[in-house]
């Protein structure tokens, strides 16, 4: 069994089963930076690897420590990582790439394993996939789909720890244009559409 393999098996134990943050997550993250992987010619085994771990501690979104899921993270990868045969500044790169990949961190990570990562896990949040997650994640804390006043939040600033539809405009709409590599904005410009069809959509509904 080479490395990633078991890698990937250790996370499997590891994971707990938040809808929003399991295992079939880290294995979506790890395909989207496989492709942009490929794309960008960087080293695929410390972006693998650092997609993997990514979310190896990952605090539910109503804990107060939410936000220092990703320090923590990194914190664990490294201990993870020197079980195998990587270099100290291999495992440098890998840890804080999972350190500065969270949106709530807002920072953009200096290396190219970084910032393949960070598009890899926001691609995650948009798309099909992201529309799936954020409602599983609303629901998860009872939140409403929306303010029934001002549902596409037009005349009020969006406040997504009350109301669901209220985190398109608070971070989802936002990421196509923050994303680092030029495979990640191609991809994340198509997940946005479907994000904005959803939502043009739900006006007709509600």
């Amino acid at each position: 069994m080479n490395v990633i393999d078991s890698i990937k098996n250790e996370v499997k134990e590891i994971m707990d089963n938040d809808s929003a943050h399991d295992f079939d997550h880290v294995m979506r993250v790890y395909k989207n930076a496989q492709k942009i992987c490929k794309k960008e010619k960087a080293n695929e085994k410390l972006v693998l690897c650092a997609a993997l771990l990514h979310d190896i501690v990952s605090y539910l979104k109503s804990d107060k420590r939410s936000k220092m899921s990703s320090t923590e993270s990194a914190k664990k990868s490294k201990l993870v990582l020197k079980k195998y045969d990587f270099s100290e500044e291999d495992i440098i790169i890998i840890s804080d790439a999972i350190r500065d990949h969270s949106f709530s961190q807002n920072k953009t990570p200096e290396t190219i394993v970084g910032k393949i990562l960070q598009d890899a896990d926001r691609l995650d949040a948009i798309g099909a996939i992201g529309i799936a997650r954020v409602f599983a994640t609303g629901g998860s804390l009872k939140r409403p789909f929306y303010n029934t006043d001002d549902p596409f939040c037009k005349t009020r600033i969006p406040d997504d720890k009350i109301w669901t539809v209220d985190h398109f405009y608070q971070k989802l709409l936002k990421l196509e244009y923050l994303m680092n590599t030029k495979s990640g904005k191609v991809e994340a410009k198509k997940r946005t559409k479907v994000l904005n069809e959803f939502l043009n959509q739900l006006k007709q509904e509600v």
